[in-house]
């Protein structure tokens, strides 16, 4: 029996670095865990507390195909708290995470053989979704005199070749931490909506930033401002889609709860998909993700960008004594983004013998860029502080021992 080509994508790498650390980890070695991007605190105690209510006496039953009203409602609430945004309950479609999102969004954006744009390095779901959805990938390559984000330039070379038909953005962006400012943010989503390409902006990093916009969408209680990071829910009536999951800020990964804001003529479509794909996303997940948005839902966010922050400081810190002379600049997310060359190793071997010899999980750039991941290992800083730490020493240590 065949299997269709369709399903011929690569595997997301950094969960075989994630079975090697818990192997090593179980026959007792002293392993520590900085190659996934999950936040080590969980979801809230508020969170956690309505799901336990919703239980023991909760109706859990399937909500509507777009997500509960509550919920939906919920998120609205979301936009003109951080962004000063009036938006339409009715365009918010929750989904089975944001990787739930993505699929949704490219199958009712997308046909088979249309040409969509996205910057490398990048996550690497974005290439293989749309590449097992049947549409053609254009990677621009994105480096530090970018940012490692796209140009209105590499846009129209792309468009002029053989048109083009969506462009997906990240900011800030794994594996880099860059963002795009509002400004970029804005000429971009102008030159979609003039050339006809549909805009594809992941924000699930929103409120976690750094810098000029340290503390951006993690003001304490009900409050917030988004600070340096623009979202492209402004958008949204030239033909843009956000986004956005609660598995970054509100620390809830394994609930599996994201969200869509959609233009008006792709509401219909998405829900008559989310129907037919999922009837509805996690109940449970749903009606206990209401209470992220309480005001001590958003405290609990603060706090774990507070720990983000301290975190990435001791990373930077220490560059010099890791050896890593050319970085993404990290403004927001969790990571590091590193050039590991300057040690004569590739990155897959780097990170294996890192984590053989030092007992640090970190995930080779060849999960992001198949062109020059070679040479990069990305760190992710979600970890307790502690933890970090430890594990920084532990690289200086092995780098100076080899």
């Amino acid at each position: 029996m065949k299997v269709s080509r369709r399903a011929h994508v690569p595997p997301f790498a950094v969960m075989e670095v994630l079975a090697a650390a818990n192997a090593r980890r179980a026959a007792g070695e002293s392993i520590i865990n900085l190659c996934v991007g999950e936040p080590a605190t969980g979801a809230s105690e508020v969170v956690r507390r309505r799901a336990i209510d919703l239980l023991e006496s909760g109706d859990l039953g399937y909500t509507e195909a777009l997500g509960a009203p509550a919920l939906r409602e919920a998120i609205a609430g979301h936009y003109r708290r951080w962004y000063d945004l009036e938006i339409d309950p009715a365009r918010v479609a929750v989904t089975t995470g944001s990787s739930g999102g993505f699929l949704l969004a490219f199958l009712a954006s997308f046909d088979v053989g249309d040409r969509v744009a996205l910057a490398r390095p990048g996550y690497p779901a974005y290439r293989n979704i749309l590449t097992a959805l049947g549409c053609e990938v254009v990677e621009l390559d994105c480096g530090p005199a970018s940012r490692y984000q796209p140009t209105i330039s590499q846009l129209m070379e792309a468009y002029y070749e053989a048109g083009l038909d969506g462009l997906v953005v990240a900011s800030p962006a794994n594996p880099t931490g860059t963002m795009i400012p509002p400004g970029d943010l804005a000429l971009l989503a102008d030159w979609c909506t003039q050339h006809d390409v549909r805009l594809i902006s992941d924000e699930i990093y929103h409120g976690i930033v750094y810098g000029s916009g340290a503390g951006a969408g993690a003001g304490s209680g009900a409050g917030g401002s988004a600070g340096a990071a623009a979202t492209a829910a402004e958008h949204l009536d030239s033909g843009a889609v956000v986004v956005n999951s609660f598995s970054k800020y509100w620390a809830m990964t394994g609930w599996r709860l994201g969200w869509l804001l959609l233009p008006e003529q792709l509401v219909a479509p998405v829900d008559a998909l989310a129907g037919n794909v999922a009837l509805s996303p996690p109940a449970l997940a749903q009606h206990a993700g209401v209470a992220a948005f309480s005001p001590e839902g958003y405290a609990a966010a603060a706090e774990n960008v507070a720990r983000y922050a301290a975190s990435r400081e001791l990373v930077l810190n220490r560059l010099d004594d890791l050896g890593w002379t050319q970085t993404a600049p990290a403004d927001g997310a969790f990571y590091v983004y590193a050039d590991v060359s300057a040690s004569g190793l590739d990155s897959v071997t780097w990170c294996e013998r890192v984590l053989a010899e030092a007992g640090v999980a970190l995930t080779p750039g060849t999960d992001f860029d198949d062109v020059h991941g070679h040479d990069w290992v990305r760190l992710s800083f979600a970890a307790d502080p502690t933890l970090v730490a430890q594990a920084v020493e532990r690289l200086v240590t092995w780098r100076r021992s080899v």
